[in-house]
């Protein structure tokens, strides 16, 4: 009897100890820190196929990389995209923490809010998000959640200074705008362009859109009613760009856009940064997590590092707009590639 509990012992011992091992291989390490894990899974919830948020996209794995995380070797990439459905970021979130990633990276709003509401334990490093305070992802820019930091996407003097330049420097009257009122990054931005238009003594019109497919419509509606039109960083309307640009083009309409990318594909002016630097930056937040320097509360949210006013040389030309000698002392000239 004594030969056999102690047998039954020692395998009860065996199985604890497995247990442990087991335990211990599962944990994703949430809370921060993974510096001892072989490899850490990175998941990426990007809302939609544009330039922008691609480019946010590889500056954050850029980041990464230079920050010694290879993917193939220490590093898994779980990247999934919504393709501009909002239903689908809720799924997209739920599969990555159903993975159990060590990190979600959540790439503009819609992404961010359906990775917070799926998992308060699992960082979360947003960017090209308008407005994370308004959206409820952070109390304040110092005071980011339990889980949840990055970087916005919403410079304070990008749009007033492309709108003071279309009321000042255009002489712009009525300013039309394009957005889906959907999404809550856009709604915050006409709210800025409507405050900033009417300080310049212009008149908003906004046409609303719920699809892709309304955008060109929407833009012929604006013909013959606005001198200018500007578009914000709206995912439904930067999708369509090249459908406005050609109506902007065919009926000699100045197109201010809300970020550079949209700039280089047409638009005559934009006052911005590259997105490839905020995804950069927020890279740089997500490595310290990784590496359990810095947990997702101890990072305040940060701004885009650089502004600059820039106007298409083409697209003036296309939009039948002559620079001014002037302009080229506030503003860079893209010459195009």
């Amino acid at each position: 009897m004594k030969s056999s509990s102690k047998f039954v012992g020692v395998l009860l011992a065996g199985f604890l100890a497995l247990a442990g091992c087991a335990s211990s291989d599962n944990t994703s390490g949430n809370a921060g820190g993974n510096s001892d894990k072989e490899q850490v899974v990175v998941g990426i919830s990007q809302y939609a196929p544009h330039t922008s948020l691609d480019a946010a996209t590889e500056g954050f794995i850029k980041a990464l990389e230079d920050e010694g995380f290879k993917e193939g070797e220490n590093l898994k990439i779980d990247s999934q995209n919504a393709q501009g459905e909002q239903s689908n970021t809720a799924t997209i979130a739920q599969n990555l923490v159903g993975n159990k990633v060590d990190l979600i990276f959540a790439n503009a709003t819609p992404s961010a809010m359906a990775a917070l509401n799926a998992t308060s334990d699992i960082p979360i490093i947003f960017t090209s998000v308008t407005d994370p305070v308004g959206a409820g992802l952070v109390e304040a820019f110092d005071k980011p959640g339990d889980n949840i930091t990055g970087t916005t996407d919403n410079h304070p003097d990008a749009t007033k200074t492309t709108i003071n330049f279309i009321t000042e420097e255009m002489g712009a009257k009525k300013i039309g705008v394009i957005y889906n009122s959907g999404e809550q990054n856009s709604v915050v931005q006409v709210e800025q362009v409507k405050e900033f238009a009417e300080q310049g003594g212009a008149e908003l019109v906004e046409v609303s859109v719920s699809t892709t497919a309304e955008v060109k419509q929407a833009a012929e509606s604006l013909v013959g009613r606005v001198d200018a039109i500007y578009i914000p960083t709206d995912n439904t309307a930067v999708q369509a760009l090249d459908s406005i640009i050609s109506v902007a083009n065919e009926k000699d309409i100045p197109l201010f856009v809300g970020e550079l990318d949209s700039m280089k594909a047409g638009g005559f002016a934009a006052s911005g940064f590259e997105y490839f630097d905020i995804g950069y930056q927020s890279g740089l937040m997500a490595a310290k997590i990784l590496k359990g320097e810095k947990k997702a509360s101890e990072i305040p949210v940060e701004l885009p590092d650089t502004l600059q006013l820039f106007i298409n040389k083409k697209a003036a030309e296309e939009q039948g707009i002559e620079i001014k000698p002037e302009w080229e002392k506030i503003a860079e000239i893209y010459e195009g590639q």
